[in-house]
Order: C-alpha cells, then sequence, then structure tokens
C-alpha cells in the first residue's frame, strides 16, 4: 500500500510517507525533492496548459489535471480545463496523468479514452455505500476504455 500526504511534505516525511500531493499553492516541487528524496512520490496539481508543463519540466512523478468535470468536493474549484485543453495537455506532457474533479463511473470512459492515465475520486466512491465495488467498477472502465 502506498499512502500519499496531500499538500505538506514536512508531514510525509515525519510519517514516512511514499510521497505527497501538492497543489499550485503549497511548497514547490523542487523543496519538496529536497525534504522528501528521490525515492518518494511526489504528484503536482495544475489547472491549465501552462501549470501542466511546467509540473512537466519538474522533478514531480505525475501530474494531476483538473477540475475536469463540475466538482462539489472544493468550495471554491478552479475553472473547468475544457476538453481541447486536456487533448493538449495529454499531447505536451509525458507523466502520468491524472485526472481530478467530478468524475464518476459514468464519465471516466471518455478520460481513459483521451488518455488520461488515472483518476481521483471521492465524492463518487463515498457515495456509492459499495467502495469496494466502486473501485472494481472504476479499474474495469480504465481497462476496456484503453483498448
Amino acid at each position: 500500500m502506498r499512502v500519499i500526504v496531500n499538500d505538506r511534505a514536512d508531514l510525509a516525511w515525519l510519517a514516512e510517507a511514499q510521497g505527497v500531493h501538492l497543489g499550485q499553492e503549497d511548497l514547490p516541487v523542487e523543496q519538496a525533492r529536497k525534504i522528501l528524496g528521490i525515492d518518494k512520490i511526489i504528484g503536482l496539481s495544475s489547472h491549465n496548459l501552462h501549470q501542466a508543463l511546467v509540473a512537466e519540466s519538474s522533478t514531480s512523478n505525475y501530474v494531476a489535471i483538473g477540475p475536469v468535470f463540475p466538482t462539489v468536493t472544493k468550495e471554491n474549484p478552479d475553472p473547468l480545463v475544457p476538453r481541447k485543453e486536456l487533448e493538449e495537455i495529454r499531447k505536451r506532457v509525458t507523466k502520468p496523468l491524472v485526472a481530478i474533479g467530478g468524475i464518476t463511473t459514468e464519465n471516466a470512459g471518455t478520460l481513459f479514452e483521451l488518455g488520461i492515465d488515472s483518476v481521483a475520486v471521492i465524492r463518487d466512491l463515498f457515495a456509492s455505500g459499495d467502495f469496494a465495488g466502486k473501485v472494481k467498477a472504476f479499474a474495469r472502465i480504465a481497462d476496456v476504455s484503453r483498448r
């Protein structure tokens, strides 16, 4: 099992977690890398092509992009990333891309078909009442959509 701490490289280091996920307002990737070392996972959130390209040129291990669909999980979410921009990001970013924001089993397939590597999901998992079943459903959608 991997534990990735949200926002706090210092807590990830103290907890001996496998990595940290950083937002645009958090510690810069290169400073987090100094704290955690080269063997830990660092992900960086991005909300547009420019930010995704900055993440691509950093030592982050993956690039999160979103929100890709309307979300109620965040109080003040960033503007939606349009599909055309997602397509351009996928063309220009070679690191694994993780889509985030409003993702459900009903809309995840379109993201995997686009070439997104993974999805970050909160509400659709917890609202289902069957966490394990929902995770398996996402895995099936990823497998089918990538064929």
